[in-house]
């Protein structure tokens, strides 16, 4: 049986046993588009107020899960020469994949040249000006490299936790708990603190989950009311190539990279986290699926001890289906504004958008959001490309949920490839749908 018709079964039996989100999503579609026709006020303010409390709830648990998860996870581990192995083998793969990805956006963007349908939307003199901006901040080779990587470490730590700054507050915690490990026994207190910590926010995310079908339902029903017909006919080849992109990384590169470094069947992981997917495109956040993501691993074969410490880092550090929407975005107002798409330029984006998909907040529209990032190294402001950016924002929601899905995806993929080299997988479990214990 080919590999994409095995997906869709193991995905299917992930519906099966979650019906209930699946049927939240197919009907807030119908709900979407019939509202999109009929001006109902009321009903859409409804439904946006569900799906946020929705959002809002899950994400009320995700700072106490980052913290509690990485310091049980960075203390279980003990051995210094295993924390290190831990930590170099998950930057190697996903740095793997996430170079994967923006090579994907680039060569499927630089194909089949989406900008160009949204070209007659631009003003000549906006264009020109974008071109000369782009031309000198290329030959300038102008960038903000060090800042970014400056704004990771926390002057204060309680500012970045008050403010929800994840990439500060994850530095901030993983040193702690690299600290912890390293003072021994004195350090049991803290530890069964943060375990009871885990402990409780996880059962906190069991009752949340009992309110995932209305909360996926209203999302979904909120974001397709509000898009228009015409824009997506002008727009289609961005949508259409982002879709191919996100395909071939789900389809092509994750299988591809658990052949050659581990020996998970794919299939079987797609299956075990369908939940965790099937949540992630109805919220587009990778942050507020973190709590079910993680479950799905350990309740599924995958041990505490890994999926603590890698899940909560890949969920605030790994994003490469935000690196693959940011560079195919990028590239698309560079086709639409007529800039000269060089060789060094393209590196450049690739590079950025490898970058900025890291500083990416898991909520929905923050890959938008930080592709200013990327602009500002070639020398642009997302004010000088208005109209680029408005076509963008206004099918936001369909590719924020497309590039979330892969987000945690990926994010499995990872945590099952370094489980299985360091023999802390149960396949058994795994390898055994009809055993699986109910996430909620």
């Amino acid at each position: 049986m080919k590999l994409h018709m095995q997906i869709l079964i193991a995905l299917g039996l992930g519906i099966k046993r979650n019906w209930h989100i699946f049927s939240g999503i197919i009907l807030g579609i119908f709900v979407g588009v019939f509202l999109h026709g009929h001006e109902l006020p009321v009903v859409s303010t409804i439904l946006t107020f569900l799906g946020q409390v929705f959002i809002r709830l899950i994400q009320m648990v995700v700072i106490p899960l980052v913290v509690s998860a990485i310091i049980i996870g960075v203390t279980s581990v003990g051995d210094n020469r295993q924390l290190g192995k831990f930590g170099s083998k998950m930057i190697l793969y996903y740095g793997i994949i996430t170079a994967a990805a923006v090579a994907i956006g680039a060569a499927l963007a630089l194909i089949f040249q989406p900008g160009l349908g949204a070209a007659h939307y631009i003003a000549q003199n906006s264009a020109t000006e974008v071109q000369t901006a782009v031309a000198t901040a290329v030959e300038q080779q102008q960038g903000n490299i060090l800042n970014i990587f400056l704004g990771f470490i926390p002057s204060n730590p309680m500012h970045s936790f008050a403010a929800g700054d994840m990439v500060p507050i994850i530095v901030f915690v993983l040193l702690f708990a690299i600290a912890l490990a390293k003072v021994g026994d004195v350090n049991r207190p803290i530890v069964s603190f943060f375990e009871s910590v885990f402990a409780a926010t996880m059962k906190i995310t069991d009752w949340i989950m009992f309110f995932a079908a209305p909360g996926v339902f209203a999302l979904t029903a909120s974001a397709v009311s509000s898009f228009g017909i015409d824009i997506f006919a002008s727009i289609s080849k961005y949508l259409f190539v982002l879709f191919l992109g996100f395909m071939l990384q789900l389809c092509v590169v994750y299988p591809l990279f658990l052949r050659f470094f581990s020996k998970v069947n794919i299939i079987m992981l797609y299956s075990a986290v369908a939940e965790a997917l099937m949540v992630a495109f109805g919220t587009a956040s990778s942050s507020a699926t973190l709590p079910l993501t993680v479950a799905c691993c350990e309740k599924r074969g995958i041990s505490h001890k890994i999926s603590s410490f890698v899940l909560p880092l890949g969920a605030t550090l790994n994003m490469d289906g935000t690196a693959l929407l940011q560079t195919v975005a990028v590239i698309f107002l560079a086709q639409a504004y007529g800039v000269a798409l060089t060789p060094f330029l393209i590196v450049e984006i690739c590079l950025l958008a490898m970058i900025a998909s890291s500083t990416c907040a898991g909520i929905p529209g923050a890959g938008l959001i930080t592709i200013a990032l990327i602009l500002n190294g070639m020398g642009l402001s997302p004010e000088q490309l208005v109209a680029g950016f408005a076509f963008l924002f206004t099918i936001e929601r369909i590719t924020d949920m497309m590039r979330t899905l892969v987000n945690v995806a990926s994010d499995a993929v990872v945590v099952a490839a370094i489980a299985d080299n360091e023999n802390e997988i149960n396949y058994d479990l795994l390898n055994n749908p009809a055993a699986y214990e109910d996430i909620a």
